[in-house]
């Protein structure tokens, strides 16, 4: 039993192990007593199973404050806050997928669920880099530090803009590359369907299989901001994997909630750019105004919530009464 004491990324392996664990079991639980079969998910539901992965989310974070420690704590609850907030763009754009690809309500979930899994390893081999790369040479962190100031300030000044779908690279090979069905066929991503020159059966890609890599492609674009976000506030990469993990966990639960009243959140993406230019911001005060020493954690968490909190209300202060826009 020596391996689960041994320095696996600056962590002792049962931590990992642990939070494997808890990874596993949740998505039993999900799928096999919530989900057991494709159905829409209301918005009630959905608020209340949100609520139970936030409080799973935020027990973790207990933990690991009293494993290592309230500067890891703290880093944690401010990753997570973060990436908790970005997701609501990503749920736009999730949404706009799904309706593109004409994807019933009931066979969402399913998508999403799969999507995730997904995310969970691709999320890993990122943040894997990152963390190399970080241990190798840090000044790196800079180039971080400069992205997500750039990424802010744009963000702040760029309108939003509807992604063209049907033009992305990663549809347009699998068309080309691949049979898909214009037909959905239910929860199957492939089907068997008669070759039209020959007439036997071949395998074919569903609508259901586009939308579940294009989300992915998706989440990838979404990482190259979130995880620079999550290495500024902490380069230890248990706290960061975890943070980003626990956050993703509940996007699948919180996306009908959310796909429902996004048209709530337009302002948050001002919120959200001052964040990225916080984070980044702060590794260059600590190297060059603080000499060095660590921007305050509990500051850097209490400027994160503040923002993310005051863009939410606003938000919904300035969206009340309207509707959600047809289609």
């Amino acid at each position: 039993m020596e391996f689960l004491t041994l320095d696996w990324l600056g962590t002792p392996a049962w931590f990992w192990l642990a939070f494997a664990a808890i990874v596993l079991l949740l998505t039993a639980f999900d799928l096999g007593v919530l989900h057991k079969e494709d159905r829409e998910l209301g918005i009630r539901e959905s608020l209340r199973l949100s609520l139970f992965y936030i409080a799973i989310a935020m027990a973790f974070g207990v933990w690991v404050w009293l494993a290592k420690g309230p500067v890891s704590g703290m880093e944690y609850y401010t990753g997570y806050f973060i990436e908790k907030a970005l997701s609501i763009d990503n749920v736009f754009v999730i949404s706009m997928i799904f309706g593109f690809f004409a994807i019933a309500p009931r066979y969402q979930y399913r998508a999403l669920l799969w999507g995730i899994l997904a995310v969970i390893v691709l999320r890993g081999g990122m943040i894997a880099g990152g963390a190399a790369l970080v241990s190798e040479a840090h000044w790196v962190l800079y180039i971080f530090a400069a992205f997500l100031i750039f990424t802010g300030v744009k963000m702040f000044f760029t309108d939003d803009h509807a992604p063209d779908i049907g033009r992305n690279p990663a549809v347009r090979w699998i068309s080309r590359h691949m049979r898909v069905t214009r037909e959905h066929h239910g929860e199957h991503f492939l089907v068997k369907v008669p070759d039209p020159k020959t007439g036997k059966l071949a395998w074919a890609a569903t609508p259901l299989l586009l939308a579940l890599v294009v989300i992915n492609i998706a989440d990838l674009i979404f990482a190259v901001d979130s995880v620079p976000a999550i290495f500024a506030i902490t380069t230890d990469t248990f706290v960061v994997y975890t943070s980003n993990i626990m956050a993703i966990l509940g996007l699948r639960a919180l996306y009908f909630a959310l796909a429902a009243m996004v048209h709530r959140f337009h302002y948050l993406k001002y919120a959200l750019a001052a964040v990225l230019v916080f984070i980044g911001g702060k590794i260059l005060i600590a190297d060059f105004v603080l000499g060095g020493a660590k921007f305050p954690p509990l500051a850097s968490l209490g400027v994160t919530i503040a923002l993310i909190a005051g863009g939410v209300l606003w938000s919904l202060w300035r969206t009340r009464g309207e509707e959600a826009a047809p289609g």
